[in-house]
């Protein structure tokens, strides 16, 4: 993977400003902001051990292994 980006475990919009992050690829950020709402995210999927036992983060992330790492990939909506 050739750019990374800083995900705040816990929002910013939540008060994560200066607490932990996580350095994810696009498709991974992009996806969990997709999936999730930053008030589930702040209180439940706030450590990266919690959001990869998410079971729609499971099915993203066995299928985005398989893809080209330098391609961009469509992420699919829907939050829940």
């Amino acid at each position: 993977m050739s750019r990374l980006t800083v995900h705040h475990l816990v929002p910013r919009q939540k008060k994560g400003t200066g607490g932990p992050t996580a350095d994810l690829c696009p498709a991974c950020h992009r996806q969990i902001h997709t999936f999730f709402d930053n008030a589930r995210l702040a209180r439940e999927l706030n450590r990266v051990e919690r959001l990869k036992d998410e079971p729609r983060m499971q099915r993203f992330l066995a299928w985005v292994r398989k893809q080209d790492p330098d391609r961009r990939v469509k992420v699919r909506s829907g939050r829940g």
